[in-house]
């Protein structure tokens, strides 16, 4: 029977029940399947925990319509973020056809060395990024490239993944232009520029870190990319126009242009660019038959933005470098967003997060306890809710008074969030963040993870910081418990 609401508290074991099954059915899905569990298991497992959670929820008092609602709700949450990923298929497909993708391979070869590729793949995306203040459209743009010129050159592929999202999340965490930095000084009630300047101090230290050990993994030795190159030129006019979407991007984003109408627009730019200087390749990609010349070249771009480009040049390499992209390439991904938030939507309206965290604050009694507590939560919300939004919000709430408590500053919180939320996000295959890396740069986020150092020495470091005492700023009137 469907009855009102009167929710009961969860047993501990209950709260534990819905995540430990969570992890143990993508667990398993990861041992039977591999990186293939993201077309169809992950999402499998995640339905499965999500109706264990909406049994236990039920069982102590929610009702079915409410926890649905929670579900739906959720859900909404990432209709954005959705949105993003179908703009970033379009933009792959239609650069893959203009040959933008391929330019930035071409110049890729001619300037970078295995030697240096890794470093410098992820100091030039933390540039741009803290430039531009977003993660997905660096991935989106500039890392596609990166991750060809790492194919083309050899290079181990989740390597390459993790400088390239090492790199977009420092500029994500640290740049005033930032929706996450944003949001995590607000959670906090921290004046923007303020929570700016304190995580930074620790961003530039955890990416020197990072940049020193990706010195360290470049491959010593000569490449000779003279066969790709010439495969390229034959394929595709090479000239600096084809970065015209590139720049389009660049410059809507540093407006402040959405990112999903920034990228839709550099998408667009794509297609248009290859209609002026690649004609004939349009054509030939819409197989228009009699149609009129417009309205072939019309179905081309249109199809590269909603199935991709097919490179059919006869160089292998050349074509699996050129052939990508799509709306509908997207579509195994959004899956599993949708999934994802389901379950975070119904274990955050039964009580599973509260149940989980509550015992944590209360247990923490030191400073430096304390922020290891706050990541370690902040770092299981990305896990249950995947969604960094709810990680930065939700923990940052329930700790804001536990941090007053023992007279420290607003900004010691920020800070921590800000460390954590955002950058441990990339680590998920479920969370939003997770699914989009791996599905923009090709790379699973399991075989990436390891390599993403950014992203989990920021956190780690933070925490270490704490019970280092380093800029741990007290309350002007603190009253330590």
């Amino acid at each position: 029977m469907n009855h009102p609401d009167s929710p009961q508290p969860l047993t501990l074991t209950e709260a534990v029940i819905p995540v430990a099954a969570l992890i143990l059915l993508v667990g398993l899905s990861y041992f039977l399947f591999g990186d293939a569990g993201a077309s169809g298991p992950n999402q499998v497992a995640l339905v499965v925990a999500t109706m264990i959670a909406v049994f236990i929820g039920q069982r102590h008092g929610h009702s079915l319509d409410s926890l649905g609602k929670a579900a739906t709700e959720s859900v909404a949450t990432g209709i954005g973020a959705i949105f993003i990923l179908f703009a970033v298929g379009a933009l792959i497909g239609t650069w893959a056809l203009s040959g933008t993708l391929v330019a930035m391979v071409y110049y890729g070869l001619q300037l970078l060395s295995p030697n240096y590729f890794f470093v410098t793949a992820c100091a030039i995306t933390a540039i741009v990024s803290l430039s531009i203040g977003s993660s997905w459209t660096v991935v989106g743009t500039i890392g596609v490239g990166f991750m060809g010129i790492a194919i083309s050159m050899g290079l181990n592929p989740a390597i390459a993944a993790g400088a390239v999202i090492s790199g977009a999340y420092f500029g994500d965490k640290s740049s005033p232009l930032s929706d996450s930095a944003n949001l995590s000084a607000a959670a906090a009630n921290v004046p923007l520029y303020e929570h700016i300047r304190e995580t930074f101090l620790t961003s530039i230290v955890a990416l020197s870190l990072t940049l020193g050990v990706f010195f360290l993994l470049g491959r010593p030795g000569d490449f000779d990319a003279t066969e790709k190159m010439t495969a390229i030129s034959n394929a595709f006019h090479i000239t600096p126009v084809l970065f015209l979407p590139l720049l389009v991007v660049i410059v809507l984003a540093l407006f402040r242009v959405p990112a999903f109408t920034a990228i839709f627009l550099g998408a667009l730019a794509g297609g248009i660019l290859a209609v002026f200087v690649a004609p004939e390749r349009v054509i030939t990609f819409a197989d228009a038959g009699n149609l009129p010349t417009a309205l072939a070249l019309f179905k081309g771009v249109w199809l590269a933005l909603a199935s991709g480009y097919t490179s059919t040049s006869g160089f292998e390499p050349m074509d699996l470098l050129a052939t990508r992209g799509g709306m509908d390439s997207m579509l195994n991904t959004i899956w599993l967003i949708v999934t994802a938030l389901a379950f975070g939507g119904v274990v955050e309206k039964a009580g599973v997060l509260d149940r989980l965290i509550t015992p944590i604050i209360e247990k923490a009694k030191s400073d430096g306890a304390l922020v290891a507590s706050l990541a370690g939560s902040i770092f299981a919300t990305n896990v249950i809710t995947a969604d960094q939004y709810i990680a930065i919000v939700l923990p940052g709430r329930m700790f804001k008074s536990a941090f007053a408590k023992r007279g420290l500053a607003p900004v010691v919180l920020s800070r921590a969030v800000g460390d954590t939320a955002t950058p441990t996000s990339a680590l998920i295959p479920w969370n939003s963040c997770g699914a989009y890396m791996a599905a923009t740069l090709g790379v699973a986020t399991w075989s990436y993870a390891p390599f993403a150092f950014f992203c989990f020495i920021s956190p780690l470091l933070t925490v270490a910081v704490a019970y280092a005492g380093i800029r741990m700023k007290r309350l002007s009137t603190a009253n330590p418990a």
